[in-house]
């Protein structure tokens, strides 16, 4: 009986991971045992929680276990501590670049202001990257449910340190509850900057939303992005200006927009023409990391070697990485399909 090539050894990108989410949950029960904090039953023996954001009170218990989750990381040492282990996770799942989504509003007020909890970040990064062996660089997000001139805030902050480890600008949240137009001028300041401009959208709004990413904000990558599946005219768009969709198929049945692994359009969109980066999103509540989406869109989505190791190149080509390091890593894609498929020892 034949084996599988390993997809822990395909080379790949992970562009849509966020910061607090990407915390083990060994690590969250660790940080919460050290300071006397009751967690919720969902985030300890329920684990991991059964999401449903679709209606206003799922949203809520989602963002509520979310901030539980951020009230653990106290010190500085637990921020390095998240960001060493992320990029160990990484390592071993394949992946050779990693962008990691902050919002460095939601920590200010324990590191010193905005400027200050950025520059923690970025640090940290940096260290975990060059402990790890891994190359990694963050992505400043805005907040939806917050004013816009919040978010103008953030992108002249990420615009200052677009030469220092920020690469990316982002706005995620509820979607219903902020309309991407309302962004733009956040938007045009990291444009200037020379910063990769990716909003979420099309997550639990339908095409419409992934539409306002595109020609309201000039996205270059769509978060999520799979209601765009419901437009066949919007599928060629995308398709037409290679804009890609990171698609975090775990999360996207965790927060019931979709109820199955299989009705997650990626081989639609795929098929389509349409640049895909696959995500973990948070899986720290969702309970999956990168490596198990590519089982996925193996096992679900009948995806062959080929074809994922186009879904692991299309991650490096949409990413913000170094020339050098896309060179290293579309070298190792070659590589994994040149090598012959495992075979099972009788």
């Amino acid at each position: 009986m034949e084996m599988p090539r390993p997809l822990a050894d395909l080379p790949k990108a992970h562009l849509h991971l966020h910061f607090t989410g990407s915390m083990r949950h060994s690590t969250l029960l660790e940080l919460a045992r050290e300071q006397g904090l009751h967690l919720p039953d969902a985030l300890e023996k329920d684990w991991p929680p059964r999401l449903r954001a679709t209606d206003e009170r799922g949203w809520f218990r989602f963002q509520r276990l979310y901030d539980t989750a951020r009230s653990v990381l106290r010190r500085p040492d637990d921020v390095y501590r998240l960001l060493r282990e992320a990029a160990e996770d990484e390592v071993a799942e394949g992946s050779g670049w990693l962008e990691i989504q902050v919002d460095p509003s939601g920590y200010a007020h324990r590191f010193g202001g905005l400027t200050a909890t950025l520059e923690l970040f970025l640090d940290a990064a940096r260290k975990a990257a060059d402990a790890a062996g891994t190359g990694m660089a963050l992505i400043v997000a805005a907040n939806r449910v917050r004013h816009p001139l919040d978010a103008k805030t953030l992108a002249r902050l990420a615009a200052q340190y677009a030469e220092h480890g920020v690469v990316g600008f982002g706005l995620s949240n509820d979607e219903r509850r902020g309309r991407a137009r309302d962004f733009d001028g956040a938007f045009r300041i990291a444009k200037r900057a020379g910063l990769l401009l990716v909003p979420h959208g099309g997550e639990l709004n339908g095409p419409v939303s992934v539409a306002e990413c595109v020609d309201d904000l000039g996205a270059d990558r769509v978060g999520h992005g799979v209601r765009a599946a419901e437009s066949a005219r919007l599928l060629d768009r995308l398709a037409d200006r290679q804009i890609t969709c990171e698609v975090c198929p775990s999360s996207n049945v965790g927060l019931g927009v979709v109820e199955r692994a299989a009705d997650v359009p990626l081989r639609a969109m795929f098929d389509a023409g349409v640049p895909i980066a696959l995500g973990a999103d948070d899986p720290l509540l969702f309970g999956s990391r990168l490596l198990a989406q590519y089982e996925l869109a193996r096992s679900v989505y009948g995806f062959s070697d080929q074809e994922l190791a186009e879904l692991a190149r299309q991650s490096i080509r949409s990413s913000a990485a170094p020339e050098a390091r896309r060179k290293e890593l579309l070298i190792g894609i070659d590589r994994w399909l040149a090598t012959p498929e495992p075979h099972e020892t009788p």
